[in-house]
């Protein structure tokens, strides 16, 4: 069964850091790149960040450049995203994504005050 779970959202506040990991099983982890988007409320679904199978390229929206990393671990098969100097507006739920194979249920992630 192919099964991707994340986990390490919460409450932070503006300018905090949080890091999100993602669980994959049921396939190869190690030969499919993975993705992360993001949907806040009311919202459409964004691509956050992508990286290769082999970690060796990433891609960023713009909207957080500079801010997040996304790297991952083969041999434990985990996805992170590392979130530094949150913002409000990056309040959302987080998904993590295995394309065309499978999607997570998603964290919130929440930054307030």
């Amino acid at each position: 069964q192919v099964q991707l779970v994340e986990s390490g959202g919460g409450l932070v506040q503006p300018g905090g850091s949080l890091t999100l990991s993602c669980v994959a099983s049921g396939f190869t982890f190690s030969s499919s790149a993975m993705n992360w988007y993001r949907q806040a409320s009311g919202k459409e679904r964004e691509l956050v960040a992508a990286i290769t199978s082999d970690g060796a390229n990433t891609i960023y929206a713009d909207s957080v450049k500079g801010r997040f990393t996304i790297s991952r671990d083969n041999g434990k098969s985990t996805l992170y995203l590392q979130m530094n100097s949150l913002k409000s507006e990056d309040t959302a739920v987080y998904i993590c994504d295995a394309p065309r194979l499978a999607r997570g249920q998603g964290t919130q992630v929440t930054v307030s005050s």
